[in-house]
């Protein structure tokens, strides 16, 4: 069941205002997003969702050189185009419906909490949508905008090769300069998701490639548009480009993905952006897809959850401690346990995808900007590690059946996997926040969050309810450690090894600390209703199980932190 009731807690006000009303200036309300949410929630649990063991047991396939996707994907996107959910995400610059982020989060977290596989087509193309953009020419742009906003076209990110992975700079496809305004594209890409499908009538592929005579490394590469179909005197699809798809990679979890290899061989390509500049071209395209990707990982988390608390509520095995005969196994303490550790994350997660999407909605406001850049890396690792931590709960809750393919929970697992790989592994989204956002500021924008948390936990103070004290204690101490590991990680700045051999406890240490921030924010708004109900109880006992079993962890990674790099 979509969480459309936690999104309107979580919009409207646990925050302390609309967001909604904030971001739009008035143009919309936390209540209009609402009925947008409850639309999406139905399309997802109707159309999305009873395709995702199909895509799954059936996958998409090779078939004389063309992708076929599974039954009924074809007709689904059809149906996703048509109701408007591709625009509804892009803003009202490209042609959109210009949702803003808090809203577009709730979006993506039901899209792919009920098929995270078929997810990912839409999610990539709003990255290519906003790289062209904010980098294509105006020609260009009117070329390819429109179809692809509307969800006739779907866009792709190309960068892997063979011998180019997380290292970009050895990047080997050639753009060869045609003299007409064209290129020609010639090389290989790997892992290239959604590279080639059934679905849509064009495929725009965003490619990294190096020019002749460009400098090596990183400097030297730049950024084309390849069409599947290049366009003719209309702009419809025209002949079929020379970008062939010689293999589909056969992977552990989301088979309804195509994740192809794919041959330019002399394709038709047109420059994005500025000669050598394709990188940054390319990176407004990444860090969209690692926002994507993080609320991938919630989407699936929550789908394992509700799995296995479904599950749990109905089976029945062995007397349950302290509880009438035929209480399901949901009463026993440890799987009580488990199901509570799991929604507590969950609850945490959620809120942080909204405050990010919130603040990047503000991120010209003072300040706003560099703290929608430092949430990012943190999102994307934290949120797609726990996805595989709660979808691996999940089979636990399942116990034997949960490793049999029929009850669905070992699909989470297995397409949980990818998430901490794809779109910048875990190590490198923690050096990037600890070599970009943390030691190049000298650590101003951590002391800002710092701050920030500090002002809920003096708003949660307030209140006499021992559960906000016990938040506002264990957290007031978390931040205490998470301060004294960030000085630590400031000290290593003449020993950069020490400082990125821990990047990654420290990452998992903010992002816990961030946790209990979200919670402390949740209960503040719960304890100022004049009543409780039952969803209130149920967040205070989240908000209070977190801090006891999760945000303790900021003690001992903050103690991993400042042992540096050992072992040398």
């Amino acid at each position: 069941m979509p969480p459309v009731g936690d999104y309107a807690f979580l919009l409207g006000e646990a925050f302390g205002t609309d967001v909604v009303a904030r971001a739009t200036g008035g143009a919309l309300s936390a209540d209009d997003a609402g009925d947008a949410l409850e639309a999406a929630g139905e399309f997802a649990a109707e159309v999305f969702a009873p395709l995702d063991r199909v895509g799954d047991t059936q996958g998409s396939q090779l078939v004389d050189g063309k992708v076929r996707t599974p039954d009924g994907f074809k007709e689904a996107y059809k149906s996703f185009a048509d109701s408007g959910w591709v625009s509804a995400s892009v803003s009202e610059a490209a042609g959109g419906d210009g949702l803003p982020g808090s809203v577009t989060a709730a979006l993506s977290e039901f899209w792919n909490a009920s098929n995270a596989a078929f997810a990912l087509a839409p999610g990539l193309s709003h990255g290519a949508i906003r790289a062209l953009q904010q980098n294509g020419s105006q020609e260009l742009r009117d070329a390819y905008l429109p179809k692809l906003v509307s969800g006739e076209w779907t866009g792709t990110m190309n960068l892997t090769e063979p011998q180019a992975g997380s290292d970009l700079g050895a990047v080997r496809t050639m753009a060869r300069d045609n003299g007409d305004g064209s290129w020609a594209i010639s090389g290989q890409k790997i892992f290239i998701t959604w590279g080639d499908h059934d679905v849509a009538d064009n495929i725009v592929h965003l490619v990294l490639a190096r020019t002749e005579g460009a400098p090596e490394g990183h400097r030297g590469i730049s950024l084309f548009l390849a069409p599947k179909f290049t366009l003719d005197a209309n702009g419809n699809p025209g002949e079929r480009n020379s970008v062939v798809t010689v293999g589909l990679e056969h992977k552990l979890g989301i088979h309804a993905s195509p994740t192809c290899v794919l041959q330019f061989e002399e394709a038709t390509g047109y420059l994005v952006g500025e000669l050598h500049e394709g990188l940054a071209g390319m990176f407004v395209m990444m860090n969209e897809a690692r926002v994507g990707i993080g609320v991938q990982g919630l989407g699936i988390a929550d789908r394992a959850y509700q799995r296995a608390y479904s599950y749990a509520h109905t089976r029945l095995q062995g007397a349950v401690l302290g509880l009438p005969e035929g209480t399901p196994i949901a009463g026993h303490p440890d799987v009580r346990r488990l199901l509570l550790s799991m929604s507590s994350r969950i609850s945490a997660m959620r809120a942080f995808s909204v405050l990010v999407g919130d603040v990047h909605d503000r991120a010209e406001e003072d300040g706003n900007g560099a703290l929608a850049e430092f949430f990012v890396p943190i999102l994307k690792s934290w949120l797609t590690e726990q996805a595989v931590a709660v979808s691996s709960d999940a089979v636990q809750v399942h116990g034997g059946m949960g490793f049999i393919e029929e009850t669905g929970a070992a699909q989470h697992f297995r397409d949980a996997r990818i998430l901490p790989i794809y779109e910048g592994t875990t190590a490198i989204q923690s050096n990037d926040l600890v070599g970009r956002k943390v030691l190049r500021d000298g650590g101003q924008t951590v002391g800002r969050v710092f701050a920030l948390i500090r002002e809920q936990l003096a708003a949660l103070g307030a209140s006499s309810d021992p559960i906000a004290a016990r938040i506002v204690e264990r957290t007031e101490r978390a931040v205490v450690s998470a301060e004294r590991a960030t000085q630590t990680i400031l000290g290593f700045g003449s020993s950069p090894r020490d400082a990125f051999a821990v990047s990654v406890p420290y990452q998992e240490m903010l992002a816990m600390l961030i946790g209990g921030w979200m919670h402390a924010t949740i209960a503040t708004a719960v304890l100022a209703h004049a009543e409780q109900s039952d969803d209130d109880t149920r967040r205070l006992s989240e908000a209070d199980f977190f801090g006891a079993h999760h945000l303790a962890q900021v003690h001992a990674l903050a103690e991993t932190v400042a042992a540096g790099e050992i072992g040398v």
